[in-house]
């Protein structure tokens, strides 16, 4: 083999180590891809199973606590200047509403976001002026110390028992945080 056609054989071989580092590269990002789309869905669909687990025994739930609710909502949505917030239970009655946040995995993220929805709630939705608003979050599995964050921040906790039942998992000391005060 002479120098001129090592070269080429070399040259050719490079060309083919990128061209197959580019079809890793692409076949790792579809695969990344594809896995954040399952996710999704997968968490979705927890999360809605979740939601009929959650609400017949909420409204219960809360009346024992001590907040008399009577009406239960799924999934609403209020958008204002191109801004939405969504929620996805509401538990009301003319003097209290208690919005509850749906996860398959509780992350301290989702407390902060859901926090940040609560703090929103009354510009959103204006009908619950003048109400206490509670705010409350379900999940399957709670990530390492978010269910005391979120306990912390005022939120109550919801989650499975043993037996598959929905409980609300705060003590007879906590004391929920009113989110439908205005700030003085």
């Amino acid at each position: 083999m002479n120098e001129q056609t090592a070269q080429e054989t070399f040259a050719d071989v490079r060309t083919l180590f990128k061209e197959t580092e580019a079809l890793i590269a692409q076949t790792t990002h579809d695969s990344n891809d594809l896995l954040r789309r399952l996710e999704d869905l997968f968490g979705i669909q927890w999360e809605r199973m979740l939601e009929a687990l959650v609400k017949p025994p909420a409204l219960g739930l809360f009346r024992e606590r001590g907040i008399e609710v009577h009406h239960t909502y799924q999934r609403l949505e209020s958008q204002i200047n191109g801004h939405t917030v969504k929620l996805d239970i509401v538990l009301e009655s003319g003097q209290a509403t208690v919005v509850i946040e749906m996860k398959s995995l509780v992350k301290a993220e989702d407390v902060d976001d859901l926090l940040q929805d609560l703090a929103d709630v009354l510009f959103f939705f204006t009908r619950y002026e003048g109400r206490r608003v509670y705010g409350g979050i379900a999940g399957l599995e709670f990530a390492e110390g978010a269910d005391r964050y979120a306990y912390r921040q005022g939120l109550f906790v919801l989650g499975l028992t043993g037996d598959e039942m929905v409980s609300i998992k705060n003590d007879a000391k906590f004391r929920p945080r009113d989110f439908g005060k205005t700030p003085a």
